[in-house]
């Protein structure tokens, strides 16, 4: 399967590049999986396309401030660290640029010398072992020096940092928000437990792997980077409970529908509690386990996640949604309108 099969036509004006003021502002888009079918809404309205019974899973990661800027403590040179991945300690996996700059046993030094690392091994692409030196506790001083690393097609400056954290953000450890949940608000929340709706939550802390574009020309070749994820027991039993009842399971975003899909998979179509990484890649052909319709954002051209958006709603059914965003200029990406799949 060619990986053009998954392209279109997307004017740059449409890429949203900041968050609208009110979370439920954005528009939503409901497609009908089966037959095609589109249905133009708004995000306020979102609890009328869910029945009693029906259960909505959200991932609960928080994105770690993980963009930082030093210098190089020998020379004064300037260096953008990028938190990936913790290693053991205070060791982590990150991109440096310029990467040149930065050897083994190379010393950075952030904020005045709140915050100093050592590079311990090179990796490919830019990437280094840092292993953080500091007085108290590492979030804290992360929180007060690093920036949020807003994907690359973003230009604008972030006023406010809780505004690329969803409202139901919890455990610290994603490169990158779960956008999709950036549409909630605790009001929206509330209506739709009041409607009998259950809310769960799953973990899986995303990586930069979900920004980088599929290179390889045919689908099959591409390779997904590993991700950490993590179900309570609690969660895993209400989501047996709404299969055996016949609810639906509607997962929010690209993220939970993975972590899902990946327990599902290893435990014949069961919900168990368990954790550890995933490098899932789905795509048309893929049978799902889990989920019965799926909220997403409008993603790029020739990415994986509009491949597992294909998967779920077949990629003709999904090109044609997006032809219509295009005509009606819906907003584009992380800080853009939503779509319900079901």
């Amino acid at each position: 399967m060619k990986v053009d099969l998954f392209d279109f036509e997307l004017p740059e004006r449409l890429i949203a590049q900041v968050p609208l003021k009110e979370r439920d502002a954005s528009r939503l888009m409901v497609l009908d999986k089966q037959t095609g079918g589109l249905t133009d809404s708004s995000f306020k309205e979102i609890v009328s396309f869910f029945k009693e019974g029906d259960c909505l899973v959200l991932n609960n990661t928080r994105v770690l401030p993980a963009r930082l800027f030093g210098t190089k403590e020998d020379t004064g040179a300037k260096v953008e660290l990028l938190l990936l991945k913790q290693e053991e300690n205070d060791t982590w996996e990150t991109l440096v640029k310029p990467a040149k700059r930065v050897k083994k046993g190379t010393v950075l030094t952030f904020g005045d010398g709140r915050l100093t690392a050592v590079c311990t091994e090179e990796l490919d692409h830019g990437g280094r072992k840092i292993e953080f030196r500091y007085d108290g506790i590492f979030y804290e001083v992360l929180e007060s020096l690093g920036e949020m690393p807003l994907p690359p097609y973003i230009k604008e400056q972030l006023d406010d940092k809780e505004r690329y954290q969803t409202v139901f953000s919890k455990e610290i450890g994603s490169a990158a928000a779960p956008t999709a949940g950036l549409h909630f608000t605790e009001e929206i929340l509330d209506e739709l437990k009041q409607k009998g709706v259950r809310i769960e939550f799953i973990t899986l802390h995303v990586g930069l792997g979900t920004f980088r574009p599929v290179s390889a020309d045919d689908v099959e070749e591409h390779n997904m980077h590993a991700e950490f994820y993590e179900m309570t027991e609690e969660t895993a039993a209400s989501l047996n409970e709404v299969r055996k009842s016949g609810g639906r399971i509607v997962s929010v975003g690209t993220t939970s529908t993975r972590t899902l899909e990946t327990i599902a998979g290893e435990h014949d179509g069961v919900f168990t509690a368990s954790s550890g990484w995933t490098s899932i890649f789905i795509y048309p052909g893929y049978e799902f386990k889990a989920i019965d319709g799926m909220i997403t954002n409008f993603h790029l051209p020739k990415s994986s996640l509009i491949m597992l958006v294909s998967a779920l709603a077949g990629r003709e059914h999904v090109l044609s949604a997006y032809r219509h965003a295009v005509e009606e200029e819906y907003r584009f990406f992380s800080f853009g309108d939503a779509m319900l799949i079901i």
